[in-house]
C-alpha cells in the first residue's frame, strides 16, 4: 500500500488508524460494533455475525449479497480490532414447508408434506438424506466457492442438540411479554391463533399453528390441541420450534450475536425481534437494512416471480468480481439488477482496481476492491486487461454469434502485445464471457442502417484516411483522424457523427471509442465494413 510503510507492526497501526477514520460504509458499520465493546467482548469471547438462509429454495444473489456484505463488515472490523471474530450462516431447516415451489421436481410427493419441517421431508432431488440436506449442501457448495470464512448452522440440529433449551425456557418464562409485543402488530384473525411457540406434532410430523399454554416453564412443558386431543409435550430437544420473529430473536440471544444486516423489507421484523431479545434480558444485535434489488421495470425482485438474475446467470456473462463490486456500492439505494448492468459492473470493477495501487491508503480504504478482495482475503491484483469488457463485447458483435475463442484472440493479436490467454489471465476469463453475452443479447438486436447524406461522404473520407494510415498508426492516431471527418463533415455535433458510425458499421445506437475499435478490429477489417455500409 503506498500510505503503509516502515515495519508490518507500523502498517498494521496505520491501517487501524485510517480504517477507523474511514468514510466507507464498511468501516462505519464496523465502529458500532467497536462502540458495543469499548473494552473489548468479555472472555475474550469472538464477535458474533450472522446471516440466516431459508432452504425452502436454492441459494440465489440475495444470499450472496448478505454473506458477502456482512463479511466485508467483519474484515474491516478485523482491521480495527485484534477482537476475534466468527461468522455463522444459519439454516432455518426446521421451518414446515409452507407451499411447495414451482421449480422443483416430483411435486406430488412433496405435497405430502406440507407442514413438515424442511428436515424431515424426502430430497426431491433423490441426492441427499432430505430436502434440506441438499439446499444446505447447495448452500455450502455456494459459500465455499467465494472463499467465504463461516461456521454452518442448521436450525433442526441445534434444535435437536439442546443448545438453544436454556434460551427456550426463558421464552416459556417471559411468555406473556413476547405476546404483548407480538399480538398489536397482529390483525384480529391472527391475534387469535397466534402462539410464538409451534410445537412439533407427535402424530402427524407437522410444525403446528396452534395456541399454547405454558404448563411448566423451567421443564419446557406446554400443553395444546392436537387432532382434537389436549396434549402435553415439552418444547426442547427439537419437539417445538418458534415463530418466526421470536426464533430469531432467540438465537441472537442464545448463540450471542452481535451483528446482522438483512433487507428493507425485514425492518419491522427487526423491530419486534430486538424488543423481544430485551424482554429476554439480552441486547439485540447490531444491524443494517440495505435497499432490494430492482429489475429492469423497477419492481422489487422476488424469488416467487423469477423476475430477478440468477447468481448462475450473472456468472455466466460477468466475473465474481464484477458482481461483488455491484453489490458493495451504495448497498442503501436500491438498484436495477438485470442483465445490462453486468458489463459497466464488470469495466468500473478493473477501473477500480487499476487505481488502487498508486492511492493513498485513506483512498485505498474507500476503494470497493479493498473491500471485495478483503472479503476473500487475498490480496488486490494488480494492472487491468488491455482491453475494455465494452471494447471486447463490441469487437465480437461485428464478428457475430458464432464467433469462437480462438477467432477473438487472432482479432486481439492486432491491438495486444503477446495475445495468449497464458499471458493475457484477465483478458482470458472475459473473452468467452463477451462471446455467451454477445451470443445470448447483444447479436439479436444488432442491425445496421444505410448511411445518409452527409454520413456517406464522411465514411468515403475514413476510408480514403484509413487506405493511406502508416503502418505504426497507434489508436489514438485513428481517434484523431476520426475527429477531424467527422468536425469537418458537416454534422451539426460530433455525437452526430460517432452515433452514425455506431449505427452503421456496428449496428448499435452506442459504442467505443472507434480509434480503439479500429485498431483493434484491423485496418483493413474496419474498411470492409465501411464498404458494406456503402454498397
Amino acid at each position: 500500500m503506498s500510505g503503509a510503510i516502515g515495519t508490518k507492526e507500523q502498517q498494521v497501526t496505520d491501517l487501524a488508524a485510517t480504517a477507523l477514520a474511514s468514510k466507507a460504509w464498511p468501516y462505519e458499520e464496523a465502529r458500532r460494533l467497536l462502540k458495543r465493546y469499548p473494552d473489548g467482548k468479555p472472555n475474550g469471547a469472538p464477535i458474533i455475525f450472522e446471516t440466516g438462509y431459508g432452504p425452502s429454495g436454492l441459494p440465489h444473489i440475495g444470499t450472496f449479497n448478505e454473506v458477502l456484505r456482512t463479511t466485508m463488515v467483519r474484515r474491516a472490523f478485523e482491521e480495527m480490532s485484534d477482537t476475534p471474530t466468527k461468522l455463522i450462516a444459519f439454516s432455518d431447516d426446521m421451518d414446515g414447508l409452507r407451499k411447495v415451489p414451482d421449480n422443483l421436481p416430483n411435486q406430488a410427493m412433496l405435497a405430502d408434506y406440507l407442514g413438515k419441517p424442511l428436515s424431515r421431508i424426502p430430497d426431491p432431488f433423490g441426492t441427499h438424506e432430505s430436502f434440506a440436506h441438499h439446499n444446505n449442501a447447495r448452500l455450502r457448495e455456494f459459500l465455499d466457492r467465494f472463499g467465504f470464512e463461516y461456521e454452518f448452522l442448521s436450525s433442526t440440529i441445534e434444535y435437536a442438540s439442546g443448545r438453544f433449551d436454556e434460551t427456550l425456557k426463558k421464552v416459556l418464562r417471559h411468555y406473556q411479554d413476547i405476546l404483548d409485543i407480538m399480538l398489536p402488530t397482529l390483525g384480529k384473525e391472527r391475534q387469535a391463533t397466534y402462539s410464538p411457540v409451534l410445537p412439533v406434532s407427535q402424530k402427524s410430523g407437522i410444525v403446528l399453528q396452534v395456541p399454547v399454554t405454558v404448563v411448566d416453564a423451567d421443564a419446557g412443558l406446554i400443553s395444546f390441541e392436537d387432532e382434537g386431543e389436549r396434549v402435553t409435550q415439552s418444547i426442547l430437544g427439537g419437539q417445538a420450534k418458534l415463530q418466526w420473529k421470536v426464533d430469531w430473536a432467540m438465537r441472537w440471544v442464545a448463540l450471542g450475536v452481535d451483528y446482522e444486516m438483512s433487507g428493507k423489507d425485514l425492518i419491522d421484523s427487526v423491530t419486534q425481534s430486538s424488543k423481544i431479545t430485551r424482554a429476554l434480558g439480552a441486547r439485540p444485535p447490531e444491524g443494517f437494512n440495505y435497499e432490494m434489488f430492482l429489475d429492469e421495470k423497477g419492481e422489487k425482485i422476488s424469488k416467487s416471480k423469477g423476475n430477478g438474475l440468477t447468481l448462475d446467470q450473472w456468472l455466466t456473462y460477468g466475473t465474481d468480481e464484477s458482481l461483488a463490486f455491484f453489490i458493495f456500492r451504495e448497498p442503501r439505494k436500491a438498484k436495477a439488477l438485470h442483465m445490462g448492468v453486468i458489463p459497466r459492473a464488470v469495466d468500473e470493477y478493473f477501473q477500480f482496481r487499476g487505481n488502487y495501487a498508486s492511492q493513498e491508503l485513506d483512498k485505498q480504504l474507500g476503494n470497493p476492491v479493498h473491500h471485495i478482495h478483503r472479503a476473500k482475503p487475498e490480496p488486490v491484483p494488480e494492472g487491468t486487461p488491455p482491453v475494455t469488457f465494452g471494447l471486447l463485447l463490441n469487437l465480437v458483435g461485428v464478428m457475430g454469434a458464432d464467433a469462437t475463442e480462438e477467432q477473438v484472440w487472432s482479432y486481439l493479436g492486432n491491438y495486444v502485445e503477446d495475445a495468449r490467454a497464458e499471458a493475457q489471465p484477465d483478458l482470458a476469463k472475459l473473452v468467452p464471457l463477451a462471446l455467451a453475452y454477445n451470443r445470448d443479447f447483444v447479436a439479436p438486436t444488432l442491425k445496421r442502417r444505410k448511411p445518409e447524406g452527409a454520413e456517406m461522404a464522411a465514411l468515403q473520407k475514413l476510408d480514403g484516411a484509413l487506405a493511406a494510415l502508416a503502418p505504426d498508426a497507434t489508436a489514438e492516431d485513428i481517434q484523431n483522424i476520426v475527429y477531424t471527418i467527422g468536425n469537418e463533415g458537416g454534422f451539426e455535433t460530433l455525437r452526430d457523427w460517432f452515433k452514425a458510425l455506431y449505427e452503421t458499421l456496428l449496428g448499435s445506437s452506442a459504442g467505443p471509442r472507434m480509434g480503439s475499435f479500429i485498431a483493434l478490429y484491423g485496418v483493413e477489417n474496419s474498411r470492409r465494413l465501411i464498404a458494406e455500409a456503402l454498397a
